[in-house]
């Protein structure tokens, strides 16, 4: 998801005050015992809509693996959606409600190891988004022509808003089935590939969609719309990969002219991070009534057909209007999000921090190292550091809207403080070769990013992803001498610098304490590389 400072007040992250937390964020946000014993393997979710009351009724049969025994298992559905009924092999199960999560008694002995199910019926009238994509929910809106336009989009707020699942990110299902019925004259996209589409006795028409990897379930995506349906294939690295275009029918023309940049965002991205994640779900752009989001294998669209964030330049540089904004960032989440997928919200960085790193990533590939360094520089105008960016753990919480601007500066500084571009780019790789369709931490990330750097950045983690103070060069001239320290930083930070002395650029490694370095000639002149996110200070003697 991408959003800007200004509007982050609307976003889908929680906004609670420091430690006020329930026990119901306790229960959505923390991997519970009754969530621990046992591994999703399968979803196959079923859903008939009514969308002249707004109304979802369906099944979501559960698989899972028993990882070790126990018989009280946790299901997550908000209200208004309600369970109404829950059963194993043919028999009805008590559940329990506290609030947003269901406790389920299972009567069958769970045996470590086996593969068992449930079926879990439901229905309700799913909260309405008020402001989506940041806040959470279902959007039921109107095409130009009067037909009916929905979709969902739930990330932060959780897929429970509006069908019955194990909503915790540390936990993605292996594959799912995707099933939804509309009217006839509407055609549905969901996550995947198309398996088929049946045609009912009532003027219906369920689609069935099949994800055949793994897929977190704020991925889970329906969009209901008079589509109309075009494709290409890329070649990619791992060979023919699928691309398939959903655009409203008055939206075909433009969607055809905007949607050229998806194979170059293909081949910049395959290049930096490897290659596409998801090659036997395919690649789908799939227009929204709503800005977009990073769907898995089914990004959604609503950047009206223009170039910038709705036709803006977030970055100021000129850059920013040379691409489609949610093509780029929406699809970069393919590798950072729904590749690589955080274990808790609190992690959030891990999606949005590379991923705004990603549109830099994009315009190096396209137009130039420069023009990327003028983007990335660019966009600090919109760091607010007010508060850090890893939220609190276990209570679904996520930090700082600088995860995005500031996070992709901290990796903008790392690239430069590596200063090869093939080892940077063999990182991000390696990255997504490495954790390859997993949930991870904060400290896996750092710990891989560290050491296939070769040096230890665990105290740039710190200070740009943990404290809010912009690290500050303090520096003094005497004569040829140079004095000088990191100010604003946390304990021991040690991050390198290349600053440019009488137009000659040097590497210094300042620390918290004063250093002092003698230069051939007396200093007229001291500058900080434009490419870390830093301040300097000069202390007149």
């Amino acid at each position: 998801m991408r959003f800007t400072f200004l509007i982050f007040s609307l976003v889908l992250c929680v906004s609670l005050n420091a430690q006020n937390f329930t026990r119901q964020d306790t229960l959505r946000g923390s991997i519970t015992p009754e969530r621990e014993w046992w591994d999703l393997t399968y979803y196959h979710l079923s859903i008939k809509t009514d969308i002249d009351n707004k109304f979802l009724k369906g099944t979501n049969l559960v698989q899972y693996k028993v990882l070790k025994p126990a018989q009280r298992m946790q299901i997550d559905l908000q209200s208004p959606m309600r369970i109404t009924k829950v059963t194993q092999a043919g028999k009805p199960l008590k559940v329990e409600q506290e609030g947003n999560a269901y406790f389920i008694e299972l009567v069958g002995k769970q045996t470590k190891n086996s593969v068992n199910e449930i079926l879990i019926e439901f229905e309700g009238n799913p909260v309405v988004s008020k402001n989506p994509p940041w806040s959470g929910g279902v959007t039921w809106k109107k095409d130009s022509n009067g037909l009916d336009f929905i979709a969902t989009s739930c990330q932060g707020d959780g897929a429970s808003l509006w069908w019955p699942n194990k909503d915790h990110m540390y936990d993605e299902v292996d594959s799912m089935l995707i099933s939804i019925t509309v009217p006839e004259h509407l055609m549905n996209v969901s996550n995947g590939r198309l398996r088929s589409v049946d045609q009912n006795a009532d003027k219906t028409k369920t689609y069935n969609w099949f994800v055949n990897n793994p897929i977190n379930n704020y991925g889970v995506n329906m969009n209901i719309g008079d589509y109309v349906h075009f494709s290409e294939v890329y070649n990619g690295e791992n060979g023919p990969l699928d691309c398939d275009y959903y655009v409203l029918r008055e939206n075909l023309d433009k969607a055809k002219e905007q949607f050229k940049q998806a194979s170059l965002m293909l081949e910049a991205f395959e290049h930096w991070f490897g290659p596409y994640p998801f090659y036997e779900d395919s690649y789908k752009l799939v227009e929204v009534p709503y800005l977009g989001m990073e769907h898995q294998s089914s990004v959604t669209y609503g950047n009206k057909y223009a170039n910038g964030y709705l036709g803006r330049d977030v970055s100021g540089s000129g850059w920013g209007l040379k691409f489609d904004f949610i093509i780029i960032h929406e699809s970069g989440h393919e590798w950072f999000a729904n590749n690589i997928t955080y274990k808790d919200i609190a992690d959030m960085w891990i999606h949005e921090s590379f991923t705004s790193y990603s549109e830099n990533i994009y315009v190096d590939y396209h137009f130039g190292k420069e023009a990327s360094q003028e983007y990335v520089v660019g966009i600090r105008k919109n760091i607010a550091n007010d508060k850090p960016i890893i939220g609190p753990y276990n209570v679904n919480a996520s930090g700082s809207s600088d995860m995005y601007y500031k996070g992709a500066n901290m990796l903008h500084n790392i690239r430069t403080i590596i200063d090869n571009d093939e080892k940077w780019r063999g990182i991000l790789r390696g990255l997504n070769k490495e954790f390859y369709h997993q949930t991870v931490t904060t400290a896996q990330i750092e710990s891989y990013i560290s050491k296939e750097a070769g040096t230890d950045l665990s105290k740039v983690f710190d200070q740009y992803l943990r404290d809010t103070k912009i690290p500050e060069f303090e520096y003094s001239i005497e004569g040829s001498q140079l004095r000088y320290q990191w100010k604003n930083g946390v304990s021991g930070f040690d991050m390198p610098l290349d600053i440019i002395v009488n137009g000659k650029k040097v590497r210094v490694k300042p620390s918290t304490k004063a250093q002092t370095k003698k230069f051939d000639s007396a200093i007229q002149t001291v500058e900080v590389d434009r490419n870390y996110y830093v301040t300097k200070n000069e202390v007149k003697e």
